[in-house]
């Protein structure tokens, strides 16, 4: 599997915590990967990685992102938007693994298979000012 494609996971499992409780996330790893026996193991090592960091660290990934997004506010933000948000913050600020050009330019791909016409932009302008 490619870095893309681990990622895109990542970001399917963390969109999935704008629905669920904090405590629910562990079933919801486990089912996730249940669901995909294909997964190999360094790419569950890669996508947990991204998980939990985000999830370690959310408060700080979103007081980040509220710094940098001129005019919104994490509440205010598609649930989309703001996992690939969180997940791109997570790998430029706390993982450091790809380049943010790399990270910037994924996360602006996601958005544009996942989210509205106008979130890559948005995404794209929010991850700019992180830069």
């Amino acid at each position: 599997m490619s870095r893309t494609n681990a990622r895109k996971d990542a970001f399917c499992l963390l969109f999935q915590r704008g629905f669920v409780a904090h405590e629910e996330m562990e079933s919801a790893k486990d089912l996730f990967f249940d669901e995909n026996p294909e997964i190999e193991e360094a790419d569950k090592d890669f996508i947990l990685k991204c998980v939990n960091g985000v999830l370690d660290n959310m408060v700080q990934i979103d007081e980040i992102i509220n710094s940098n997004a001129k005019g919104w506010s994490t509440e205010r933000m598609a649930k989309v938007d703001l996992a690939i948000l969180r997940l791109a913050v997570y790998e430029m600020k706390f993982a450091q693994d790809a380049p943010a050009s790399v990270v910037i330019n994924e996360a602006v791909e996601l958005a544009k298979k996942y989210s509205s016409d106008e979130s890559p932009a948005f995404i794209n302008g929010i991850l700019g000012n992180l830069v």
